[in-house]
């Protein structure tokens, strides 16, 4: 599972840049170096440039996992039902002929 470890880092540390660059545009705004619309402004700027990152980045282990798994040549879901039904059906069927054997024998 150290892919999903690695992603969640990345998560976690782009969150943590996120806050530390609130937190800088905040101390430009006390300090007078920009106003507060300017801070508001860089803020949501920054915010829409990482989630459009986080976006990519997100599609980019998607894209990559499912390649992975592709070449993994991984039983789907649905494939495992379809063979869940056919074994249930054949197992009906056994047993609808042992039924007619049983009946058979008693003859």
């Amino acid at each position: 599972m150290a892919i999903f470890e690695t992603v969640r880092n990345a998560m976690l540390a782009g969150f943590g840049m996120q806050q530390k660059v609130r937190e800088f545009i905040d101390e430009l705004v006390k300090k007078g170096e920009l106003s507060e619309s300017q801070g508001a402004k860089l803020v949501k700027e920054w915010s829409e440039k990482a989630e459009k990152g986080t976006d990519q980045f997100t599609k980019n282990i998607s894209e990559t996992l499912t390649k992975t798994l592709n070449k993994m040549n991984l039983p789907t879901k649905d494939d495992i039902e379809k063979l869940n039904k056919k074994v249930q059906t054949l197992s009906n069927r056994v047993k609808k002929l042992e039924g007619v054997k049983e009946e058979g024998q008693e003859e």
